[in-house]
């Protein structure tokens, strides 16, 4: 029983990380990466779907993005979805592709940027805490029914807190490379 807490909790805190990386993968760094574009959503005959659903995108260089819709028809709405985007990128288009180049980012956006990063970083922390707390509370009610002694719980709490602390160990690293990418010119 404790074990199965255990392991749910270790899984929980996984996916916490998994889309903590996914977050900051959409972070820009100054570098060109098709994961940028992907959680732009594109008009494609009167429903929104993803631009990766409608248009290869590809790495050209270092600091410019290649879009290739698969449909003449779809450079505008493509064009249009990420001039509205809040990356602030300015699309150029040469017949059916379009370049997407990188600006080199500012001492002040890096700034900001990270600012961004830690807050993402918090709020996973806090996501991993409250599912220690979440198991506390079910070893809590074993002990209540008695269905574990006191020093199985004890042992118990001691454990999450490890599984905690190394999932949050593992949420500092992540922030550290991710800072580390946005500060380097």
């Amino acid at each position: 029983m404790i074990d199965e807490i255990l392991k749910d909790a270790g899984v929980r805190m996984d996916k916490s990380i998994e889309a903590l990386k996914q977050t900051l993968s959409k972070v820009r760094t100054g570098r060109a990466h098709p994961s940028l574009l992907d959680h732009l959503m594109v008009d494609y005959y009167g429903s929104d779907v993803p631009i990766s659903q409608v248009a290869n995108i590809g790495v050209e260089d270092a600091r410019t993005l290649t879009v290739t819709p698969w449909e003449k028809t779809m450079v505008q709405p493509i064009e249009k979805s990420i001039l509205k985007s809040d990356l602030g990128l300015n699309p150029a288009t040469a017949g059916t592709v379009i370049r997407i180049p990188m600006p080199p980012l500012t001492e002040e956006t890096r700034r900001d940027l990270v600012k961004v990063v830690r807050n993402d970083g918090e709020a996973t922390k806090v996501a991993i805490r409250n599912i220690r707390r979440d198991a506390n509370s079910d070893f809590k009610d074993l002990l209540k029914e008695k269905d574990i002694s006191e020093d199985e719980e004890r042992k118990a709490q001691d454990d999450i807190q490890k599984l905690t602390d190394s999932h949050v160990a593992a949420v500092d690293k992540v922030l550290a490379g991710k800072e580390a990418e946005l500060m380097e010119i």
